[in-house]
């Protein structure tokens, strides 16, 4: 990063007067949508599902916070909403006073004040701001890290340009943890008349307010919270804000407590004003009245301490501008909540205190190098995404969608730092602290193994070592044991009687990392749906993802492979009591043994059948890396009967079917060749004959594509030969958007290029176009597009499509 060159930039933007210079630029392929307007059609979760899905409303927004640094959002109507601070839990909750407002008056001209949300806080919090901003008066655009409001100019005499973003970058093991969101304002005057402006942004003292996994605020405490002015001198000038603390004794202990800050830089011919205390829940009279009047504050900053209050403080950058000028006013929130704790007790520290120290004091400083590196931050997210947001061969709603499909990485509870007991000191080495985020928040189970072989492929592509790690994390659990006895939920609910089995047998790969409510990444396999250490998909995908990840990081990180490979042999000893007729191929037991949790196979399955084949074929390749050539023969001979039973059980003469036996056995099942998928992107060859599987994709195109929801809704998980609806369990008629994307993936690698960007577009109809489901993509949803499971982890596998246009 070139700072010294950057310095100088940032000092000139800040206080530019060059008309236009400033004018922050929105890349043609952002995903757009105006201000604050309703969806026409919106969705919402299935109704059978009562109050046990999350289902926050349509208004979302790009998140903002570093990887395992805590998110919130800022809705497209403008109000500060959702948040997942406290990992793992979610919260959504209009805070009113973290807000921005705008004063602007023409030269001889009356004044005009507003708060930059369109509707009013529901809450009645202050009342005495101007809450008028009409709805479609300007356009919200997103390309994930960054988010943009471009506000109209039918209520303003001045054009507003705000971009949002923290340094989520490729590759970036540093900046891409930090607790930090950048506001980079662009004022524009487009009349013939000089324009003072006034930029106002105001927070909460929030500290207190992560206490607790409800969903919104109630249980928020408000005891000894402080506000300070504060101002410092920076290479690009003077940088001004406020501090939000608490009183406390020494260095942060708990994971609520630490600080937030709010900071501006305002650059030559500007004038900071402040007012540091005021009442978050009353009217606001003292921000607006002066604020309104002017464009300034007053300049207090009380010496109070809360006894239960609720606190903000409030900035505002005030400046003029010429006729046709622009001017660039850098802004940044900073957050220092280093302790992660979950349920079980264990506490963390996040990965970004390596770089700032774990006191939770440094909030100030974490919004300053903010300050100091937002256009460098901003040019080098550009720099990653132009390659392929300007590809025009691509659709455009696809390169929007591949990377505002990435904010769940940050979003999803994540979890990346080391026990608080450690060793604070290490080095910042990605591959050492650990890593994982949720499958989703109505699902809290850290890292479903699972979902991840199609979430992670993005993960894959932009942090390989962070990836890397979360596979040794999984390889570490492969040979341990846990006795104790859990409730089989799905077979003690159909049999009316407590069923049990052992949460963890040796040899298992376990479905999950653990839950928030326990200790994750210490205490695996928290999910008890279903008896997990007989599922027949868990091996099979463990050991495609370690050979995935070696394979396409180079093949050159042979101690990965190394470390894995114990883990890798047991897990797939483990499978082959699973082939109770010897002909080679693992069966399903009878009850839903995958990642289609409700929906049975019986004998032989498309699915898992595909995937033990290609893991099969990956095992003898790491043989043969490894220097085994003993397992490698073995392996590789045993693939062989393996597919030749896989075919003769399986195959129609047109398509694999579900299983060999069971209600749905005759069933088209969109992932029917999931093994396939990977052994095409990682180089694993011929699962089976090509003929075949060019044939099954068509199949898949022609019914569970273009028969279902006339081709515009996505891949239905399974229909009948001849494009009937089936009705043996929910999932079978729900499509999955993760899914969707693997199969759209494997019918490009397969040459069917056109095919596979239409099955995925019915994906983006429902979730970006005409449902509202934005940067909530659910896990699923039904004919009637209604959803389960919002804020889901698989459709990162939208990334997979990547990988394989490359290999086309």
């Amino acid at each position: 990063m070139q700072l010294k060159r950057f310095i100088f930039y940032g000092a000139l933007v800040a206080g530019c007067t060059a008309p236009g210079l400033a004018q922050s630029v929105i890349p043609a392929a952002a995903w757009r949508i105006p201000i604050g307007t309703p969806v026409a059609n919106p969705g919402g979760h299935k109704p059978e599902l009562g109050s046990s899905n999350i289902d926050d409303g349509y208004w979302q927004g790009a998140p903002v916070g570093g990887i395992g640094a805590g998110t919130f959002s800022r809705s497209y109507r403008g109000f500060f909403e959702r948040w997942h601070l406290k990992a793992g839990a979610h919260k959504y909750e209009n805070v009113p006073s973290n807000q921005f407002a705008v004063f602007a008056q023409p030269e001889g001209g009356s004044p005009v004040a507003m708060a930059l949300a369109v509707g009013k806080p529901v809450s009645g919090a202050l009342g005495a701001w101007n809450w008028s901003y009409p709805a479609g008066d300007g356009e919200y655009a997103a390309l994930y890290p960054r988010s943009w409001f471009a506000y109209g100019t039918r209520a303003l005499p001045v054009k507003l340009t705000l971009e949002q973003f923290s340094p989520v970058l490729p590759d970036n093991y540093k900046e891409s943890s930090y607790p930090v969101a950048v506001y980079r304002w662009t004022a524009e005057n487009p009349s013939a008349r000089p324009v003072t402006v006034s930029l106002l942004f105001s927070w909460t003292n929030m500290v207190g307010w992560f206490r607790d996994s409800l969903r919104n605020f109630d249980g928020a405490l408000n005891q000894q919270n402080i506000d300070r002015y504060v101002t410092s001198q920076t290479a690009a000038g003077q940088a001004s804000g406020i501090v939000f603390d608490r009183i406390r004794q020494g260095p942060v202990s708990d994971e609520w407590d630490g600080q937030f800050a709010i900071a501006a830089l305002s650059g030559a011919n500007a004038e900071v004003t402040y007012l540091a205390t005021y009442g978050g829940m009353g009217d606001g009279a003292e921000v607006w009245r002066p604020f309104a009047k002017d464009g300034r504050l007053p300049d207090l900053a009380p010496q109070v301490a809360s006894s239960g209050d609720v606190f903000a403080g409030a900035i505002a950058v005030r400046f003029t501008l010429a006729p046709h000028e622009s001017r660039l006013i850098p802004m940044a929130l900073g957050w220092d909540l280093p302790v992660v704790q979950f349920g079980g007790g264990r506490k963390w520290y996040r990965h970004y205190t390596h770089f700032f120290g774990a006191e939770g004091t440094h909030a100030w400083e974490i919004a300053l190098n903010a300050l100091g590196h937002q256009e460098d931050w901003s040019q080098a997210i550009d720099e990653w995404q132009r390659p392929v947001v300007s590809d025009e061969h691509k659709p455009a709603w696809y390169r929007a969608e591949l990377f505002n499909e990435l904010y769940y990485i940050a979003d999803g509870g994540t979890l990346w730092g080391y026990e608080k007991e450690g060793d604070a000191a290490q080095p910042a080495d990605p591959g050492r602290d650990s890593f994982t985020y949720m499958e989703c928040f109505d699902y809290p189970f850290y890292g479903s193994l699972d979902v991840r072989f199609y979430g992670s492929w993005a993960l894959l592509r932009f942090w390989p070592e962070i990836e890397k790690q979360v596979m040794r994390e999984y390889t570490q659990t492969i040979p341990e044991s846990n006795p104790q006895q859990y409730v089989w939920g799905w077979k003690s609910f159909r049999e009316h009687q407590i069923v049990e089995f052992t949460r963890k047998v040796p040899g298992a790969a376990p479905h999950d990392l653990g839950s928030p409510f326990e200790d994750p990444v210490v205490n695996p396999n928290q999910y008890n749906y279903q008896d997990v250490s007989n599922w027949r998909d868990l091996n099979s995908k463990y050991v495609l993802m370690i050979w995935r990840d070696y394979a396409l990081t180079g093949a050159k990180d042979d101690g990965f492979l190394r470390a894995s490979w114990s883990a890798v042999k047991q897990a797939m000893e483990h499978l082959k009591q699973y082939d109770t007729d010897g002909d080679g191929l693992i069966e399903n037991g009878g009850f839903p043994d995958q990642t289609y949790d409700d929906w049975i196979a019986s004998g032989e399955s498309a699915y898992t059948g595909s995937l033990y084949l290609a893991a099969l074929k990956a095992t003898a390749r790491m043989a043969e890396r490894l220097g085994d050539l003993v397992t490698a023969d073995e392996y590789d001979k045993l693939e062989q009967r393996a597919s030749t039973a896989f075919i003769r059980k399986l195959w129609t003469g047109e398509y694999f079917r579900y299983a060999v036996k069971g209600a749905d056995n005759d069933a088209v099942m969109a992932e029917q060749l999931a093994g396939q998928w990977y052994a095409d992107l990682t180089g694993l060859g011929d699962l089976v004959p090509k003929n075949m599987r060019k044939s099954s994709l068509h199949k898949v195109y022609d019914t569970n594509v273009r028969r279902f929801a006339h081709g515009e809704m996505g891949a239905i998980n399974g229909i009948g030969p001849e494009g009937a609806l089936l009705h043996s369990n929910d999932q079978v008629v729900e499509v999955w958007t993760g899914a969707t994307f693997a199969v759209a993936s494997e019918m490009i690698a397969e040459g069917m290029t056109g095919e596979g960007f239409a099955t995925a577009k019915g994906v983006n109809n429902v979730v970006w176009r005409d449902r509202g489901y934005f940067f909530r993509t659910p896990e699923a949803y039904d004919i009637h597009g209604l959803y389960r499971a919002s804020m889901y982890m698989r459709p990162c596998s939208i990334w997979s499509m990547e990988y394989a246009l490359e290999k086309k």
